[in-house]
């Protein structure tokens, strides 16, 4: 963090000055670990768009799930459907826009259920067969096919709003937090890829905020949506909370890639150099070294541990247990000094082992290499 990083006393200034920034950028990207604020940040943005009855931004958030909700039949237990909430402007003209046609081809990229919406009683019904007289049989999905069906419906919403249809001309900003919550690298990268893409196609009049806490997908949004030169529309910024004041920082990226394992190992550089460790910082210590021993051909994360010495032994005893539990990020446990102790050991062992580029970690490889 530099001087020059802008601070916001809350989330209303911070969102403010997004709305300011998107007078120059096309898109706005941010990286913001689990309990920073980013969802409350994008209803932040959100609410500065209404006035009265008129809104500016169309959002998709934990809150664009609860639009959406059950109805288990728990009379009959024979149909269950999905409603829509209808007071919503989320589902402005859905009939005359043949919404099914604009789901379904999106939808087939991640899931093999269909579906069918009675625009009458604001419904939605999930098949996967049909009976003999050729009928749908109704299923109730999954969790996570719901998600996924929530998030096709949005990205058919929004291809609406970017074709300039007269029931979405409201919209000016698009504002996308965590698009879809545990996805593996492979959805990850897919689901980025086609955001990515559909956002390629604003032509000016609407601008894009995307949050995310997941490396990989900001990674993945960076590069497609990034263009050097000197007119760039997109402004990536890490985004930050000091848990003390309750203030925001947002720290520009500048022209550095953002690669899974880089952003992991900055989030452990920036909690040693703070001496802000945390339990839950072994975990993440050990995905780095299960991925950097799968890379480089070991059969265990221990072989990118420095072994030549008792310590070394330990230290592989202590990721393999302390890697075990059932830490939470949004109520963390400070290590014992002990644990820290080997802990700043094992990061900058494997920090001199492995070179990475020095610009990205100046401070700590230099300490590794000549302290």
């Amino acid at each position: 963090m530099t001087a020059a990083d802008p601070h916001f006393i809350d989330l209303s200034r911070l969102a403010t000055h997004l709305r300011e920034k998107l007078a120059e950028k096309k898109y706005i990207l941010l990286f913001a670990y689990n309990g920073t604020g980013k969802t409350r940040l994008s209803m932040e943005f959100k609410n500065l768009g209404k006035n009265g009855d008129a809104r500016d931004t169309l959002y998709f958030n934990a809150f664009t799930e609860d639009l959406f909700y059950w109805d288990n039949d728990l009379e009959n237990d024979e149909r269950r459907v999905l409603r829509l909430n209808r007071d919503s402007r989320f589902f402005g003209g859905l009939q005359e826009l043949e919404m099914e046609n604009r789901i379904g081809p999106l939808l087939e990229r991640y899931a093999d259920f269909n579906f069918f919406i009675d625009y009458a009683d604001w419904q939605i019904t999930f098949f996967r067969d049909r009976d003999a007289n050729g009928e749908p049989v109704a299923i109730k999905v999954s969790r996570g096919e719901e998600n996924i069906f929530v998030w096709c419906f949005f990205l058919a919403v929004a291809q609406l709003a970017i074709d300039e249809q007269e029931a979405y001309a409201w919209v000016k900003y698009i504002y996308v937090d965590d698009p879809i919550s545990s996805l593996d690298d492979n959805n990850a990268i897919a689901v980025a890829c086609h955001l990515a893409n559909l956002l390629q196609d604003l032509n000016g009049k609407i601008k894009a905020v995307i949050s995310t806490h997941h490396a990989l997908f900001f990674n993945v949004m960076w590069n497609t949506l990034n263009e050097r030169g000197k007119n760039n529309p997109l402004q990536p910024y890490f985004l930050g909370c000091d848990k003390g004041s309750g203030s925001y920082t947002l720290r520009y990226t500048s022209e550095t890639p953002f690669f899974h394992h880089v952003a992991l190992l900055k989030q452990l550089i920036e909690a040693v150099e703070t001496d802000q460790l945390y339990t839950y910082h072994f975990n993440i210590l050990r995905s780095i070294l299960e991925k950097t021993a799968t890379f480089h051909g070991f059969p265990n994360f221990s072989a990118c541990i420095k072994q030549d010495d008792e310590d070394g032994i330990l230290h592989a005893r202590l990721i393999n247990v302390l890697s075990h539990g059932n830490y939470s990020l949004f109520e963390p446990r400070e290590m014992l000094e002990e644990n820290k102790r080997h802990f700043k050991k094992i990061l900058s062992d494997f920090m001199a082992n492995y070179r990475f580029n020095p610009e990205l970690f100046p401070e700590l490889i230099e300490e590794a290499t000549h302290g």
